[in-house]
């Protein structure tokens, strides 16, 4: 009886896995073994890092957010309270733009904002 191999499949899988690894240093790109190892590595910290970007980019944003509050003479914590008991729903990602690129309008959302403020 013959023993059948599949050879054609594990190539292309192989051939797969090397082509994952293309650009990695040494045996890490060449040997399949380590190859497959470092790409299963590689993808596991994609998926984490995937889903940490996220909360980089909102402490980014807080951090713009703050910087031009304090410029105007009031906290991150006041300002989002401030805005809170205005009623103006507006989302991080959009104040650190404001902030950043039209200063005029987020001096508007500050004297709202202060309006509001228990001080």
């Amino acid at each position: 009886m013959v023993r059948v191999t599949n050879s054609v499949a594990s190539k292309k899988r192989k051939k797969k896995i090397l082509k994952q690894a293309k650009g990695y240093t040494g045996a890490r790109s060449r040997r399949f073994k380590t190859a497959n190892e470092q790409v299963m590595h590689a993808k596991d910290d994609s998926f984490k890092h995937k889903r940490k970007k996220k909360s980089d980019y909102r402490r980014l944003w807080i951090a713009r957010i703050n910087a031009a509050a304090r410029l105007e003479g009031m906290t991150y914590s006041t300002f989002i309270n401030g805005l809170n008991k205005s009623g103006i729903k507006v989302d991080r990602k959009i104040l650190a733009h404001l902030a950043v690129n039209e200063p005029e309008s987020f001096k508007k959302l500050v004297k709202e904002a202060s309006k509001n403020t228990d001080a």
